[in-house]
């Protein structure tokens, strides 16, 4: 059964901040890493039992470029909650709790 993906407002403000700061990098980088996250989200609408990294949120890496997507899964509704889209070369320290 598929889970239903709910991204909140903090991760969209992180997912367009990084899709701005690939495409000022380089045009057409931004569109690069929307895809990897896409494709990264549609992984976890059917298996999103991925490591957990911090309590009870889980943690994915995306491939090809230095983000995790933070989220937690509402077992009861079969919902998966994007909480956050973290940049790893961040201080871990700053990791949305």
């Amino acid at each position: 059964m598929n889970y239903k993906i709910v991204i909140e407002p903090r991760a969209i403000v992180d997912i367009q901040d990084a899709v701005d700061y690939y495409d000022f990098k380089k045009e057409g980088l931004g569109l690069q890493f929307y895809s990897a996250l896409v494709d990264a989200i549609k992984y976890l609408e059917s298996n999103p039992h991925y490591q957990i990294r911090y309590k009870d949120y889980h943690a994915l890496p995306l491939r090809k470029f230095p983000y995790i997507v933070l989220f937690y899964i509402d077992e009861n509704d079969k919902e998966v909650y994007i909480m956050s889209v973290f940049n790893t070369f961040l201080n871990p320290l700053k990791y949305p709790k």
